[in-house]
């Protein structure tokens, strides 16, 4: 994702490509709004998991079905982000983007805090999806992260005709 971030100039960032279309500051807005709301998810799961005595993981992971992957790589059939998930707008691409590594960085300690604990076992309804395991909203996370590079991709491409 930086490298596509990186591929469009720092001035062509707030631009949008067409009225309807995000610009890439707010794409990185959005990304790093939804990386917050879903490690917010996460956290009071854990924290009720672990309140209620979760042991040790003994399961396999189950990944992520395949139809929400494939969901959510289309880049077809546009979907509006939900009222919370709208970038504002009053980010640019660079603060966007130290929130999206914080919220990286904020992931990673939730989910080292609880290794070794049965994660296959904590599960989160997603409004969409239905109810995931901790590892599928984390490959959840990653490829809603994947859907949009590809989206900052195409708007770099698109401000590069004009």
């Amino acid at each position: 994702m930086r490298e596509s971030v990186d591929a469009i100039p720092d001035s062509l960032r707030r631009q949008r490509p067409a009225p309807e279309r995000w610009s890439t500051a707010e794409v990185l807005e959005h990304l790093s709004i939804v990386e917050r709301l879903f490690t917010g998810r996460i956290a009071n799961a854990l924290e009720a998991a672990r309140a209620s005595g979760l042991g040790s993981e003994a399961a396999a992971r189950v990944p992520l079905p395949e139809p929400i992957e494939l969901r959510v790589a289309d880049r077809v059939n546009k979907r509006n982000a939900p009222e919370p998930a709208k970038p504002t707008g009053t980010l640019d691409a660079q603060a966007a983007w130290q929130a999206i590594e914080a919220g990286h960085e904020g992931l990673r300690m939730l989910l080292g805090s609880a290794d070794g604990l049965a994660l296959s076992e904590v599960t989160v309804d997603h409004p969409f999806f239905g109810a995931m395991t901790v590892y599928q909203w984390v490959e959840l996370m990653a490829a809603h992260e994947g859907r949009h590079t590809e989206q900052i991709k195409e708007i770099g491409a698109d401000l590069g005709k004009e």
